[in-house]
């Protein structure tokens, strides 16, 4: 039995880097960042420009931003449709592994802990379902998966 929760618990780790990974390699083959950083820039100067000319009733600036209004509308409409490309790719990345592993592992403790949790660990012996031990394997392959990749979990200062 023992043995069996070891398989277990490897394969639920192996199968969430496999899903980081691949999550960050379709983020970085479907979303050129440098232009995803210099749509953002334009949104947010055009957005800036906006609130300081309706603060100051500066209808000439108005009827200027009011120009650019349409592209700043085509952008965030090409930055939504890549993001939804991007989520649907993942979220049926993640399903199909996700359905896999219930069918073969279910309900059954896949990782033993070293004490108990309360309303966490498992009937006996301190173990983990598939549920909470591959929430806990997530964490720590994301992070794995975005050091190997040159990832960077947060936005960087010149993103906020």
């Amino acid at each position: 039995m023992a043995e069996s929760i070891f398989l277990y618990s490897v394969v639920v780790f192996a199968s969430s880097f496999v899903i980081a990974m691949a999550s960050m390699m379709i983020n970085q083959k479907l979303l050129n960042q440098e232009q995803v950083l210099e749509w953002r820039r334009e949104i947010n100067l055009w957005n800036e420009e906006k609130k300081r000319a309706e603060k100051l009733g500066d209808k000439k600036l108005l009827a200027k931003l009011k120009r650019r209004e349409k592209r700043i509308l085509q952008i965030q409409s090409r930055m939504l449709k890549r993001q939804v490309i991007i989520l649907s790719l993942n979220m049926a990345l993640f399903l199909g592994i996700w359905q896999i592993l219930i069918f073969y592992l279910g309900n059954k403790p896949v990782a033993y802990l070293p004490f108990r949790i309360p309303f966490i660990s498992g009937p006996s012996q301190n173990t983990l379902n598939l549920f909470y031990w591959y929430i806990i394997c997530s964490f720590m392959s994301t992070i794995i998966a975005s050091r190997i990749l040159h990832v960077p979990l947060t936005p960087s200062q010149s993103e906020k």
